[in-house]
């Protein structure tokens, strides 16, 4: 039967699909646009498991507040261009606002979340990889309660939550969630590792240790001398992966607790800053490497 151009531009705003697929799939269906749009579904399911092994390491970190409740989440694709999408963004949107009502244990809880009452998180992410055609994956969210700060840099880059408690009167003033960004900022900027000393874990600790008594002997310095230069340099250790021993970027003359102690006096009463959640997009997984020219030469195929 005839397919009118009508009929596959209706489809295809219906789908997302390309025009070709949209007219093929019509065909297929004798007409019939739900039939065609399942049939889309199907071949893009399909193809989506051809994308499965295709690297997203580029998407969005984004944070979202609702309540006392805080959610950062990651949420990858394949490219930068994608992650710009309002369709990608709006499915960001509504995977934080399920982990916010829903309280899921893990990313698979999550993934299984109805938002609307209709598709699970899964079925949404399934149609919106045969839309744009690229591979996508939530990785991981962080889900906070109480008094929480969070800043996002880059335009998704990278999102930091600030964990802190104080009295109500101090916690919800506009000075101390402005210091609390400020902390935010900090953490995104020097990336520290540990929230204090404490925090470090002994064989971390120890490690170090050793690495830095070798560096010393392999300056030429006894071993006690050695072993009296590394209690110093290890103060110079906790300063660059500890949070509130670095210094304030702000203020270099001061380290982070004493700016937090700082604040807290000024507004009458003690902050203390209970712990940090860092997402960079795409840390620890491999980049996207495409040869243009081999890509080219695919198509041509």
């Amino acid at each position: 039967m005839a397919i009118s151009a009508k009929d596959v531009q209706t489809l295809r705003e219906r789908s997302g699909c390309g025009m070709m697929d949209c007219k093929n799939a019509l065909v297929e269906a004798n007409g019939d646009m739900d039939k065609a749009i399942e049939i889309l579904r199907e071949k893009g399911l399909a193809a989506q498991v051809k994308k499965a092994g295709r690297i997203a390491a580029e998407g969005l970190v984004y944070a979202k507040t609702e309540g006392n409740v805080t959610v950062l989440i990651e949420v990858n694709s394949e490219t930068d261009f994608v992650a710009k999408n309002q369709k990608f963004v709006d499915f960001v949107d509504a995977c934080a606002d399920a982990a916010i009502k829903g309280n899921p244990a893990d990313v698979e809880a999550l993934m299984e979340v109805c938002p609307t009452g209709g598709d699970t998180l899964t079925a949404m992410l399934q149609n919106l990889i045969l839309q744009i055609g690229e591979n996508m994956k939530v990785r991981r969210f962080a889900r906070l309660e109480g008094h929480v700060a969070s800043y996002i840099h880059g335009g998704g880059r990278i999102g930091v939550l600030i964990e802190y408690d104080a009295p109500d009167a101090v916690a919800e003033s506009d000075a101390c969630k402005l210091a609390m960004k400020d902390v935010a900022m900090q953490v995104a900027a020097a990336n520290a590792q540990y929230l204090n000393e404490e925090a470090v874990p002994t064989d971390v600790i120890e490690n170090e240790k050793r690495i830095l008594t070798i560096q010393a002997m392999n300056e030429g310095k006894p071993e006690n001398i050695a072993q009296k230069m590394v209690a110093g340099r290890i103060q110079k250790f906790y300063k660059e992966v500890c949070l509130l021993d670095q210094p304030f970027v702000k203020d270099p003359d001061i380290s982070v607790a004493k700016y937090v102690e700082n604040v807290g006096k000024e507004l009458g009463g003690t902050i203390t800053i209970k712990g940090f959640v860092r997402y960079e997009r795409g840390e620890g997984l491999e980049k996207r490497s495409d040869n243009f020219a081999e890509e080219v030469a695919s198509m041509m195929k």
